[in-house]
């Protein structure tokens, strides 16, 4: 009885942490120019490849950018996509790209749940990050499908999604209230 009442503790205070990062993790819009650790991406990263995907196909592909060079014309397409001269990462050192393979079962689903994943676990290891759009359109272009030749990736890829990704060099977002109505029980 006394390992069963142990283990029920421990079980309750793993998925009370839990429920506490998908509380508190909010989106960061500056970042400091410092890099992450390798350690740091890799628990990141790691945690996105065990996001569910349709029929545990795991047709992903995920793509960590911390060269400067490549950062910086990541960020550049985005800003094109969107008609504006900005950097739409915020200056985070790393962006995530999430690509969704063409034999995936669930397309426009399991990118989005990978970035579930990564943001979250980016929260936990104490790093800032924001999810960002555009990342299909950025890869139609001739420009982007230039970047995943450079890579060594197929120009098949469907772009989904991209997390921006580094320390924060701010206060911690309040949340905002949950709305009226949110959850709705039949």
């Amino acid at each position: 009885m006394w390992r069963k009442d142990i283990g029920n503790r421990r079980i309750k205070q793993m998925k009370a942490e839990a429920f506490e990062v998908m509380k508190n993790r909010r989106a960061i819009r500056k970042f400091k120019a410092e890099q992450i650790t390798d350690e740091e991406l890799n628990a990141v990263l790691e945690a996105g490849t065990y996001a569910p995907t349709g029929a545990g196909t795991q047709a992903v592909q995920i793509v960590a950018v911390q060269s400067p060079e490549y950062r910086d014309r990541v960020a550049a397409l985005n800003a094109a996509v969107m008609g504006k001269d900005m950097d739409p990462y915020y200056g985070a050192p790393t962006i995530v790209l999430i690509f969704e393979t063409e034999d995936g079962l669930t397309h426009g689903f399991d990118g989005p749940s990978v970035a579930c994943n990564i943001v979250n676990a980016a929260y936990a290891a104490g790093l800032g990050s924001c999810w960002i759009h555009r990342c299909k359109q950025m890869f139609e272009m001739e420009e982007g499908k230039a970047l995943l030749n450079e890579w060594g990736l197929p120009e098949t890829l469907i772009g989904s999604c991209s997390v921006a990704l580094g320390y924060a060099d701010c206060e911690h977002p309040a949340a905002k209230p949950r709305k009226e109505g949110y959850i709705v029980r039949v």
